[in-house]
């Protein structure tokens, strides 16, 4: 895997929220939004397609950010919720449609990620030379004197 850098992983931050607002909040209305997602279930094949691209999409990001397996398995949780409705309105109309324009499940995908990388301590550097070195033991500190940080994730791994 190539080296990645803090950079990357704001890059990928910033790009999920772009699928975020594009997805569910394109337009809103006070709490509740609707996005390319919802009106794009309307029309057949079209919202399917965009549905479970923007799904692949957002678990290809998770993956480039190394999140954690359980915000993983949350995101496909929504994503996979939010695709099967898509694709059951393909064949039983109407009912799914509602379902999808109401469920964010981009949203949440996309809510679940960007707090994963947000309360990971991102190091650049190699974990076996850090621990080498003791530069492990001060990444350690860093991230339990921030009670927002949950775990490191060394970038040149």
């Amino acid at each position: 895997m190539a080296k990645r850098s803090v950079a990357d992983i704001e890059k990928i931050w910033s790009n999920v929220e772009g699928i975020k607002k594009l997805s569910d909040r394109a337009v809103g209305f006070g709490p509740f939004g609707v996005g390319l997602d919802g009106l794009l279930t309307w029309i057949p094949v079209v919202g399917t397609v965009y549905s479970v691209g923007a799904s692949g999409w957002l678990l290809m990001q998770a993956v480039r950010a190394r999140a954690a397996p359980g915000t993983l398995l949350r995101m496909v949780s929504y994503l996979g919720l939010d695709s099967a409705t898509t694709a059951v309105g393909e064949v039983v109309p109407f009912a799914p449609d509602v379902v999808d324009f109401f469920f964010p499940g981009h949203l949440l995908a996309a809510k679940a990620l960007q707090k994963d990388i947000e309360s990971t301590h991102w190091v650049e550097a190699n974990e076996r030379e850090a621990k080498a070195s003791g530069d492990h033991d001060r990444h350690l500190a860093t991230m339990r004197s921030d009670p927002q940080k949950r775990r490191i994730v060394y970038l040149h791994d």
